[in-house]
């Protein structure tokens, strides 16, 4: 069973995203693997129209050529202002082999005429959602899990903390007043949208055993 392996295979090379996955199986005394560990496979196309369709390709593209186990998660920022966007463009929404401060910087010029709120030190532009899809695909069986979390959140006007990856410095949590790049990683493991995938899938697993 999946449960009692003890490697869990990633289908990323996002190291924000490994460290995150670390942190999560760490307690269960997982040793996480990732697309570095396996060199010889190629870079996946994420041509997908969701972030589903995203994950169960790079989950069934890595778990067949290894024959292993493997979960993988497709995930990005949704923008009301922006009817949503970019959506399953977010690695990639100021171009290809875009920088983590481009795309923010790039988010910020298509908001900069928008200012929604001011009960912040930082104006909110516009409500928004992180929202990660997880796929676990077993190639023996051909069986694949999903589960799928989010978390709402502003857009700020302006970057602030220097921890997480991607948009987080502009994601800004009420709850806590602060942006997701302010958050310790086990504040952020609480309430992310990867965080609330994984209970998902946890859950999902434990239902099989």
């Amino acid at each position: 069973m999946w449960l009692e392996q003890s490697v869990v295979v990633v289908a990323t090379r996002n190291k924000g995203k490994i460290r995150e996955f670390a942190h999560a199986f760490a307690p269960f005394g997982k040793q996480v693997k990732s697309m570095y560990d396996y060199p010889e496979l190629p870079d996946i196309v994420e041509d997908g129209k969701t972030f589903a369709e995203n994950a169960f390709k790079k989950a069934k593209t890595v778990g067949d050529a290894l024959r292993l186990p493997v979960l993988a998660d497709d995930s990005g920022l949704c923008v009301d202002a922006l009817n949503g966007e970019p959506g399953v463009y977010s690695a990639r929404f100021a171009g290809a082999g875009a920088s983590d401060q481009e795309n923010n910087l790039k988010l910020l010029d298509r908001l900069e005429s928008r200012q929604l709120g001011d009960d912040t030190e930082q104006p909110l532009l516009s409500p928004a959602r992180f929202v990660c899809a997880l796929i676990l695909y077993d190639p023996v069986s051909g069986e694949a899990l999903e589960a799928e979390g989010s978390v709402e959140g502003w857009i700020t006007s302006e970057t602030a903390g220097s921890g997480g990856f991607g948009y987080d410095p502009l994601f800004y949590l009420s709850q806590y007043g602060k942006t997701m790049a302010e958050l310790t990683l086990e504040e952020k493991q609480a309430i992310s949208h990867r965080g609330a995938a994984l209970r998902q899938l946890a859950a999902e697993l434990e239902k099989k055993q």
